[in-house]
């Protein structure tokens, strides 16, 4: 695993301060409510960082499993749940989204913050959705977002960003193709030591945009049908500005 994410792991919650997980949680839940004909019990949160999502969902009453490759992450996303008292509703697993294995089926499937943007190949891509079709129930749900072609262009693009935090300060350059649909993010993080000196530590890491017929067109080879295609959590339509979309596919087993 990255030491970018080793480093930035006590930090990446005040990184996305400005997300309302739980107004975002009470959405899925709509969701969830409204599409699965039947009761969702057990939801996965794939690629769940330091388990914002997972914890919100689990004070919604849902049994959770909780899958990040980072170590740290979880390690955060535990400390977490123990404070909040919901150690006993979450399982946490250290795997990678394209190669995970659980103990049985799901009712659901939760994936945020566009991880699937990280699947920058189409190997990658049809691993993980095949493997989230496996352990979804018959007309289990899979829930996620992508960043739109928006984004990518404008907010992305080119620009520079800086994150700043006591003991850490992070910046990452940003440099979009839009031939090969690739973003490349170069990231350099100072972290001070405890004798006040700063390591630093360089990484650069890719996403991709994804058209979303091309996402359907995945979704349908590996066994989904993509039932709703939204602009904002709350179900709202998709627009030339929105910054994500918000999908969600049924699983499709005979």
């Amino acid at each position: 695993m990255s030491d970018i994410y080793r480093v930035l792991a006590p930090y990446y919650d005040a990184w996305n301060a400005e997300l309302d997980y739980p107004a975002w949680a009470s959405a899925i839940e709509q969701i969830l409510s409204r599409e699965f004909r039947g009761r969702v019990e057990s939801v996965l949160d794939l690629a769940c960082g330091t388990g914002s999502m997972t914890l919100a969902l689990a004070e919604r009453g849902f049994d959770m499993i909780g899958v990040d490759r980072s170590c740290e992450m979880l390690s955060v996303a535990r400390d977490r749940a123990a404070e909040l008292g919901l150690s006993d509703r979450i399982l946490w697993l250290q795997q990678d989204m394209t190669d995970f294995e659980l103990y049985g089926t799901v009712e659901a499937v939760v994936c945020c913050l566009d991880s699937i943007n990280h699947l920058t190949k189409r190997d990658e891509l049809y691993s993980c959705l095949r493997l989230v079709h496996n352990y979804l129930t018959p007309d289990g749900l899979f829930v996620f977002d992508l960043n739109s072609k928006s984004k990518f262009e404008t907010l992305y693009g080119d620009a520079s960003y800086v994150f700043e935090a006591p003991g850490v300060f992070c910046t990452w350059q940003n440099a979009y193709h839009p031939k090969s649909k690739l973003c490349h993010f170069d990231i350099t993080l100072f972290e001070e030591g405890k004798d006040g000196r700063y390591v630093r530590y360089d990484e650069r890491q890719t996403e991709r945009m994804y058209p979303l017929k091309s996402i359907e067109k995945a979704l349908d080879a590996c066994g989904f049908s993509l039932i709703g295609a939204y602009g904002s959590p709350k179900c709202e339509p998709i627009t030339e500005e929105s910054e994500r979309w918000y999908l969600v596919a049924r699983a499709i087993k005979s």
